[in-house]
């Protein structure tokens, strides 16, 4: 018996050191474009023009210089795109997590007529294709004054149907039992979800936190669509102009690539904990 458990504890042991490696492999692979990016955000324009791609560092022409021009390139504008981006992402963020985890609550936990339905439509929604909506959107915001305004960039994503789904799967898995002592208590619906509910939700909020933040930063179709003037321009669409037919500014192309993974990976640094366990908690039930 000591045997076969010191058998199975060495198998476990090799399956662990395996499986270590190979994602530290994949991990490393996965930061060679990164690396690449920031090696070239250190290299005037022309360097990289004229020696293409290259993962060597060299010294004798990498400097910081490339940052300072992000300052001054056409009066700043580079920074005028990241606060539209952050504006965006922010609002973005927050509105759809606030609405959508009250939605998802609401079909989880309350029995009403019509929820099926509702849910099979927040289904249907999401199987449709977001370019499929263009037109009808826009169409929209014609009559409704809202084109070239950030508001405008949000407001097709206020209650994203993947969220609703996510929080309502989520919720699914939480004792319904909580909602039934919250109102012996004595609390208000909103009361309990607020004061009882949000709580317990805590790792869902922190994985759409991720997602959200990274779809609305990334986001390049739509804010393209909505926007008109160059100082409300989101930092995809921004540094997309810096591409042109009669000169690229890979100077600050570059650097302008690396800034913009910044606010993602501080915003992954604080939601990490509770990511994974969000992720996998609301499939657990449903």
């Amino acid at each position: 018996m000591k045997t076969s458990n010191r058998i199975d504890g060495k198998r476990a042991r090799v399956k662990t050191i395996l499986a270590t490696t190979l994602m530290a492999i994949t991990a490393a692979l996965l930061m060679v474009p990164f690396y690449f990016m920031f090696l070239s955000s250190l290299k005037p324009g022309t360097e990289m023009l004229r020696n293409g791609l290259s993962l060597t560092f060299d010294p004798g022409v990498s400097s910081f210089k490339n940052y300072e021009a992000l300052n001054t390139y056409r009066d700043g504008i580079y920074w005028q795109w990241y606060k539209s981006s952050l504006i965006i992402m922010v609002l973005q963020t927050v509105i759809g997590l606030v609405l959508s985890s009250m939605v998802g609550y609401g079909l989880a936990m309350y029995r009403f007529k019509g929820r099926n339905l509702i849910f099979t439509l927040v289904l249907i929604l999401m199987m449709v294709p977001f370019e499929i909506l263009l037109l009808p959107l826009y169409r929209m915001l014609i009559k409704a004054h809202l084109t070239d305004t950030y508001f405008g960039v949000i407001l097709p994503y206020l209650v994203p149907p993947f969220m609703i789904f996510f929080f309502r799967q989520y919720v699914l898995s939480l004792p319904r039992e909580l909602l039934e002592a919250a109102r012996i208590d004595g609390c208000t619906d909103y009361g309990v979800f607020f004061r009882i509910m949000v709580p317990n939700m805590i790792p869902a909020f922190g994985a759409m936190t991720i997602l959200s933040c990274m779809n609305s930063w990334n986001n390049l179709l739509w804010p393209l669509i909505v926007l008109n003037s160059n100082e409300k321009f989101t930092i995809p669409i921004g540094m997309g102009t810096t591409i042109t037919p009669y000169g690229n500014a890979f100077d600050v192309l570059m650097p302008g690539a690396v800034m913009a993974v910044v606010p993602i990976i501080i915003v992954y640094l604080f939601a990490q904990k509770t990511f994974i366990a969000g992720l996998t908690s609301g499939s657990v039930k449903g």
